[in-house]
């Protein structure tokens, strides 16, 4: 990258203001650039001699330029480009596509540039005072106008948009353009913003990523980059990541197989990171692994962006895999966290097994789920009173996580009765697409569905295992939207007082009921949550409001938990602490109102409070290596925490 600065310019080429404004009467071509270097691993001698030697390098290589250019031709100005206007310094106009050019990058510290990085751009936010010191004049209108009324401008302009994904295009637009004022936007009106730059849009998103994407967001690795991964990450600019969200494509949401295209979901995730649980931008990495996809559609689709190739399995996959996981540590150190995400079953599992032990891993979607679906019932205790161990379980869907779901609950069930864990998991029955898990499916069974294999005579149907089991709770997570019928809800309701209903999958296409047709079919007894957004519901007389059981309100705060207390490992413990400091942030107005879950407006510290029980734990099981502990942990977290407020420029 080079980087002209103008003090440096000044200094180095020895003139003064006079000399410079001479220099603009006489349309002198620059000649002298000052190259930094961009490998942040180079020590302070390297780079000096870098940048003494540069302007050299530079020099030289313009006037090799210039030689080799074609003599002016008769009765063209030579100081004219081709089109008119300056010099060409750099041969461009000149050259045919034969001919290769250097793709010089030029950027200053102030100016037209200062404009259009997203990092310090401040728009019309700028002060008088920095307009001058920043070469500003003349680039901006003349009015200088608050954050706070920036804010208010965008939202008027994007409640304008009638189409979700149009307003999450602008809000990715903006996040490109304003940093800081993306994020005071997002953490202002989470609650309305929250479906556009995450869950539902961010799955219409993905789907149409091709055809949309305009600038790179993240990291995308594929099987080209095989052998050179370590490098590949030395191109991301930032050095000091402490998040990395990675998927490979192959489970978006409840999609399917997009391939590249899931690219939405790690830069969703970690707007998320930054606005709710106060991990700086900069720390945070996006990464897509493509390995290719199954899916057909996209295959012959003329904007897909992935490669064109079915999905790479077994040792290839692995291998790739291992590569990225010892390059990421090797680059970033012990301590970066790395969430898996959309990772399909089989994968899945394997990965969180296997890195588990050596690296600071969290799958969102086994363990992220499940510990806000744990705070939701524990929530839920006072509404219908006794314990988790009062219940009987039942989830349609035994996937990552249906299955995840259930270990938490079992795990926690344990810590509270002092039960065996064994014994806890025979309150939950899963289904799945071959009906009820039962002990003779055992053989049959993947490896992550044989604890849930109990006796029982087999059953295909959901609502017959209903009436079998006699579930109080009862949870999807199958992915298939419509799954729980009006005789599904009905039969639970009649079965229970006050039944929890759970339709979690994603997006809200793919919930198994929505939540009028939860409370409606249960006669308003239902303590109904979703995956998804689903707007009040009026029944009886009575407005009901549907919680969301969303991951939000668990990965940002254990993330930021993480990094706070410089935890080497995750532990389940920790989850269980994350579930119950989202738990105890349910106030008696909140359940007065029916709901589980805390609103998002108050995420923040919910966010700060879920950090410091992480971290206590870290601290506890002696996971931590930011030493001594401080006292005050939520105080602390708090203080960690990335505010987007205007920084002030001299």
């Amino acid at each position: 990258m080079i980087s002209l600065n103008r003090s440096s310019f000044l200094s180095n080429s020895g003139v003064n203001g006079s000399g410079i404004n001479a220099q603009r009467q006489t349309r002198r071509p620059l000649a002298y650039v000052r190259i930094v270097a961009s490998r942040s691993n180079q020590d302070q001698k390297g780079r000096a001699t870098s940048e003494r030697s540069s302007g050299v390098l530079v020099e030289s290589t313009l006037k090799e330029m210039k030689d080799h250019t074609p003599s002016t031709p008769v009765g063209v100005d030579p100081d004219c480009a081709v089109g008119g206007g300056v010099k060409d310094v750099y041969g461009e106009d000149r050259a045919t596509e034969d001919q290769l050019v250097t793709p010089w990058t030029v950027s200053v510290a102030s100016g037209y540039s200062l404009l259009r990085d997203p990092h310090h751009n401040k728009g019309l936010a700028f002060s008088e005072k920095e307009r001058d010191a920043h070469y500003l004049r003349g680039l901006l209108p003349p009015t200088v106008v608050s954050h706070d009324l920036q804010v208010k401008k965008m939202m008027h302009n994007i409640r304008q948009y009638q189409v979700p994904l149009q307003k999450y295009m602008a809000m990715m637009d903006l996040q490109e353009m304003n940093e800081r004022l993306f994020y005071k936007l997002l953490m202002e009106n989470v609650e309305e913003l929250l479906p556009v730059v995450y869950t539902p849009t961010v799955g219409e998103a993905c789907q149409k990523y091709g055809s949309i994407f305009r600038r790179p967001q993240g990291l995308f690795i594929s099987l080209k980059e095989k052998g050179r991964i370590l490098e590949v990450l030395k191109n991301w600019p930032e050095r000091n990541i402490q998040v990395i969200v990675v998927t490979d494509g192959e489970r978006i949401l409840g999609l399917g197989d997009l391939g590249c295209q899931g690219m939405g979901i790690p830069v969703g995730k970690l707007s998320l990171y930054t606005a709710l649980g106060g991990v700086r931008p900069s720390a945070c990495l996006p990464v897509t692994i493509d390995v290719g996809t199954n899916n057909e559609k996209l295959l012959n689709d003329e904007f897909y962006i992935g490669l064109r190739q079915r999905r790479a399995t077994g040792q290839e996959y692995a291998e790739l895999l291992h590569e990225f996981m010892t390059a990421v540590k090797q680059n970033y150190g012990e301590k970066v966290l790395i969430q898996f995400e959309d990772f399909a079953n089989h994968n899945a599992f394997d990965l969180l097994e296997k890195y588990g032990t050596t690296h600071l891993v969290f799958n969102d979607d086994i363990q992220g789920t499940a510990s806000v679906v744990l705070a939701g019932l524990v929530a839920a205790q006072k509404l219908v009173g006794g314990t988790l161990a009062d219940h009987r379980f039942l989830f349609l869907g035994a996937g990552e996580a249906g299955t995840g779901i259930a270990e938490l609950i079992a795990l926690e069930m344990s810590k509270q009765t002092g039960v065996p864990l064994e014994e806890t998991r025979k309150n939950i029955w899963l289904v799945d697409s071959k009906g009820l898990i039962v002990s003779s499916r055992k053989e049959s069974l993947q490896h992550f569905k044989k604890p849930w294999a109990h006796e029982h005579e087999p059953v295909k149907e959901l609502v017959d295992a209903i009436k079998s089991i006699k579930p109080t709770v009862l949870i999807g997570t199958s992915g298939v939207g419509k799954t729980f019928t009006k005789e599904v809800v009905e039969t639970v309701a009649a079965l229970n007082k006050k039944p929890i209903i759970l339709a979690l999958s994603n997006p809200t296409s793919q919930s198994e009921c929505t939540a009028e047709e939860a409370y409606t079919w249960s006669q308003g007894r239902a303590i109904f949550a979703s995956g998804s957004p689903f707007a009040p519901v009026e029944y009886g007389g009575k407005v009901y409001v549907p919680g969301q059981a969303n991951n939000a309100y668990i990965f940002p705060g254990l993330g930021l938990g993480l990094i706070m207390s410089g935890a080497i490992r995750v532990h389940d413990d920790m989850l269980l602490a994350a579930s119950e400091a989202l738990a105890a942030q349910v106030t008696q107005e909140i359940y007065d109102k029916g709901l589980i879950f805390p609103p998002f407006a108050n995420i923040r510290k919910i966010s700060a409070h879920i950090a410091a029980n992480v971290a206590a734990k870290a601290y506890e099981l002696g996971l931590a290596t930011r030493l001594p502990q401080p006292d005050d942990l939520v105080k602390y977290a708090e203080s960690c925490m990335y505010s987007p407020a205007y920084r002030h420029y001299r």
